[in-house]
Parts: structure tokens; sequence; C-alpha cells
């Protein structure tokens, strides 16, 4: 993410004009940097290559009730202390919840039931959506908001449903004269009914920060990274609800935005691998991905932040357990920084100790086998191989078993030095034609809920610099289109994969009932999102 030159990138820039630079430079991207972008595109860098699944024994810690109940009472100092901030990306569109409706809509034909019901039949999975949706709607956090719609166009849902043409429905739901719905962030969709009313994916992590962040003085620390459109809407909310769960929860809280910066944003190619040109012939820059929240993140100087996506989260009755695990997992993240520091600041006056200690929480906890020979080595060279791995942001992941397909999921993987390293691999990191590989990745027993709690600063105290941790050329490549035309996009290092790759990382065995993602609209629909009454029936 950086924007030196080299050999590599030579020349990838002769196809770039003045004008080029000049709007690559308004982005903040270098020419350096533009080239870079542009050979990992024509050329992308080999898979990623998996040693092993991490599992329990190998990568993967099974707390014991005892170890349990020592994690919540460290979490319990570092939330008193005020350490604590939690930070949730929630940049994102709800576009992607709404596209089986934008499915069936097709190119603004009319939709109607019997059709629906014709490819639902046939196993059409957006039909088959759609139909639940509809049939459901009342059940929504969103109901009263729809209706309301529905009630100001004279429109009655019942008489919808039984006249066969939904348009008057799939109109208030996703027209921008009606609820413009998949145009709205995410975050502030409601999700859940609560005893306040309808609550948003936003406010949903409002209260789950009182229940696990809360410091001794009652401050409660949270930062959204929102796309500049929904900026002011997010604001709006929290001032319109911050006083109502400040009395409830007893707490003041201390909320923070911030935008991904247009100098992570990317350019593309086309097929043939040249610049990607809009129709006035400028170069397309695109949003980088998650992964360039890193930055984001490096800015914020905080010492110990919860990382959760927007759409992981639970109605009251269900966050018990997932309060619960947060807890330990932050405090088992105490842990491993309490020893940590404690060996790094060791080192210089006490080093024979120190490096014993050292030896034993990687080789133990942390499962790093030292390299051949460095038993032979001399004590500075040990204590030097000790920093190295001791002397990073650490994080501990929280892992679900899983069954079928894991997705993200944690592997151990060859580092620089050709160390196992434990990563978070995403599917589309592999080499899908390498049988070995495959199988290597069907054989991991748990996946990434994306429940991390992370160690930011050093064992001074000062902030880390994490671009010096990211593997710069673990880069997701997708095909993309803009209009009709196809392109190849440039996507930075996941912020959980290769920006983090240089961590020093430990995954634990959460349970299931941590996990209650919403990716789609028919989620909010699942008993997990229902109140207790509907979920009874």
């Amino acid at each position: 993410m950086g924007t030196q030159s080299s050999d590599r990138y030579a020349g990838a820039d002769s196809e770039l004009g003045p004008e080029d630079l000049r709007d690559a430079a308004d982005h903040g991207l270098g020419p350096d940097e533009v080239a870079r972008q542009l050979a990992l595109l024509r050329s992308p860098p080999p898979p990623t290559r998996l040693l092993r699944p991490c599992i329990p024994g190998d990568g993967v810690e099974v707390l014991s009730a005892a170890a349990v109940e020592r994690c919540l009472e460290a979490h319990r100092r570092a939330a008193a202390a005020g350490r604590l901030t939690c930070f949730v990306p929630a940049s994102g569109a709800a576009s992607r919840m709404f596209q089986a409706l934008q499915s069936v809509r097709g190119g603004g034909e009319d939709a109607r039931r019997s059709d629906l019901e014709r490819r639902a039949s046939t196993g059409d999975a957006n039909a088959r959506s759609a139909l639940e949706l509809i049939d459901g709607i009342e059940r929504l956090a969103l109901a009263d908001e729809i209706e309301e719609c529905l009630r100001a166009r004279r429109i009655d849902l019942r008489s919808v449903r039984a006249s066969g043409s939904l348009a008057p429905l799939l109109g208030v739901l996703l027209d921008p004269s009606g609820l413009d719905l998949g145009e709205r962030a995410k975050g502030l969709l409601a999700f859940h009914r609560s005893a306040e009313g309808v609550r948003t994916a936003f406010e949903e992590h409002l209260v789950d920060a009182a229940l696990y962040g809360r410091s001794a003085d009652g401050v409660v620390r949270l930062h959204f990274t929102v796309s500049e459109a929904h900026r002011e809407a997010f604001a709006a909310v929290l001032e319109r609800v911050r006083a109502t769960y400040e009395r409830r929860f007893d707490v003041h809280y201390d909320v923070a935005f911030s935008t991904q910066s247009p100098a992570t944003d990317t350019v593309a190619v086309d097929l043939e691998g040249r610049p990607f040109r809009d129709a006035a012939g400028r170069l397309l820059f695109r949003p980088g991905g998650h992964g360039a929240l890193i930055a984001n993140l490096g800015s914020l100087g905080a010492d110990l932040l919860f990382i959760k996506n927007i759409d992981n989260v639970v109605p009251d009755h269900l966050k018990p357990p997932v309060v619960y695990w947060k807890k330990v997992l932050a405090g088992r993240l105490v842990q491993l920084v309490e020893r940590a520091h404690d060996v790094l600041g060791r080192l210089a006056s006490d080093r024979e100790r120190a490096v014993a200690a050292g030896l034993d929480l990687l080789s133990g906890e942390l499962g790093i086998r030292a390299p051949q020979g460095l038993g032979d080595a001399s004590l500075t060279e040990r204590a030097a191989w000790i920093a190295s791995h001791l002397d990073r942001p650490i994080r501990v992941c929280g892992v679900v078993r899983c069954e079928g397909d894991p997705g993200g999921a944690p592997f151990w993987v060859p580092d620089r030095a050709g160390e196992g390293s434990p990563q978070i691999v995403e599917t589309a990191q592999i080499d899908g034609r390498d049988p070995a590989q495959v199988a290597i990745h069907r054989s991991a027993t748990h996946f990434n809920p994306v429940d991390l709690v992370c160690s930011l600063r050093d064992h001074r105290g000062r902030a880390f610099d994490l671009a010096r941790f990211v593997d710069s050329e673990a880069v997701f490549i997708a095909e993309k289109s803009s209009g009709e035309r196809s392109l190849k996009a440039l996507e930075h290092p996941g912020l959980w994969n290769g920006a983090m790759a240089r961590w020093t990382t430990l995954f634990v065995e959460v349970p299931a009932e941590t996990f209650h993602p919403v990716k789609t609209i028919n989620d909010l629909l699942a008993p997990d999102h229902q109140p207790p009454a509907e979920r009874a029936r």
C-alpha cells in the first residue's frame, strides 16, 4: 500500500499521460503507486499456499472453564481502565441485501406472483427469496416504515398480494421515489424491534458496546467507518438516540466517524490489461475494498480494539452469549499482550530469562515453531528472533466450528522466513485448480466470523505503524463491470487477511450462537432476528 517503486513496476505507467497522473494525484496516488497497481492487475501475485488448517491443538485454542474465568477477569481490568474501543466498518450500502428483489424485477417489467411461483418451483433462488420476503414483510422491523409509504400511495398490501402484480410494492421498496432501501447505508436499516421501538444495526452496536466496552467512569468508545454520502445520516441517528441509551446503560458515548481515504482508491484494467477508462477517456478509480481501512485503524491511536461487522448483531434476548464471549476474547488478548510486553521489556536487562519466556510463549500458546538451528544460535540471535515475532500488533480472533464450505477460515501458511504463520484465508485467495490446495481448504474445521480483538500499541505504549505489517501483494482481483463493460478490479489486502498478515495471531474457538450475520433482507425474517413472542409462534 506504499508508493515505493521497484523494477517490477518499471514502465507500467507508459500508457499514462499527464492528465492521468493529475487525476491520480487528485486521489492522493503517486505515479509509482499507480504503476504498482497496474502491474498487479496485469500480473497478479501467486495464490496463497496453504500448509494445513488451524485446528484445535494446532492453531485454534479451546479454552477450559477455568481459563475462561481468568480471561473475564483480565477483560474486567482492561475495561475499567478505559483501554477498549469498538471499531465497526459500516460504509457498505444495503444494495446486496435486496439483490433478489432487483433480480425478479428484471428490466422494469411487471413482476407477477404467478411468475415468481413458477420460477421458484424450478429452483430459482431469487424468486423463492422474493416470495418469502413479500409474504413476511409484516415481521420485519421495517414494516411500519413500509406500511406508511404504502398508505401514502394508497396501496393496500393485502390487495397487492391478491392482485398478482407486485410492481407497486417493489416500487415502494426500491425506487428513489419510494424508500430506496438498496441505496441506504446497511447500518441505518431497521434490523430489530426493541423496548424503544425499532432499532437499526448501528444502534445495536451502541448497545453491544455499552455491555462489554464500558470503562469504570462509564465511557464507551466506538469508531465507525462510513461513506461520505451517509455520514450526516449516521450522525443524525446518533444524536436522536444517544440520550436514550446513555440513560438506559448509565454511560457516556464517545463516538467518532471516518471515511475511506481517496488515496486508497485503485485503478482498473480492461480484460486485455489496458488501463480502464470511462466514456470521457479518464481513468476509472474504484474504492479499494475494506483492506483500505487499515489506515483508519492506524490513525485511531487506540490501545485495545474490537472489530466486528456492521451486520453481525442480534436482538437483546440473544445478546448474553455474544457479550460474554466478547469479554473472553478481549481478556485473552490482554493476557497475551501482558506476557509479550513483559518479555520485550526484559530483553535488555534480563535477556536469558526473557528469551526463555519468549520461546515458551511463542512455541507454546502461539504455536510458532522456532526455525532449525535457533537452539544453537547465540543469545543475541535468539532474542532478535523473539523480538521480531512479539514486537508486532497482536490479535485474538474468534472462530466458529463449520460445516460445509468454510469460506474465510484459519490456516497455517508460509511467511517470508519460510516459517508457518496462522492466517485468515479467503476462498478467493487459494488456487482452485490445485486439488491438494482445495482439499486442505475443505478440511478446515472452523471459519472466520470477523470477531477480532486487537492490540495496537507496543510495549512502550507507542502506536504501531500498521502499514509495516501489511503483505502488500496479498491483493484481491475480481472481474467487475462499469456500465456494460467488463473490467478487472483491484482491492487492497483484506483488513483481516493480508492487511494483518504480519501480526501475531491467536485463534480461539467461540460458539456458533455468537454469529448471526444479516447478508440479505430475508435473514431478518429468521427466528434469531425476531422478538421472543414471534419466535414462539
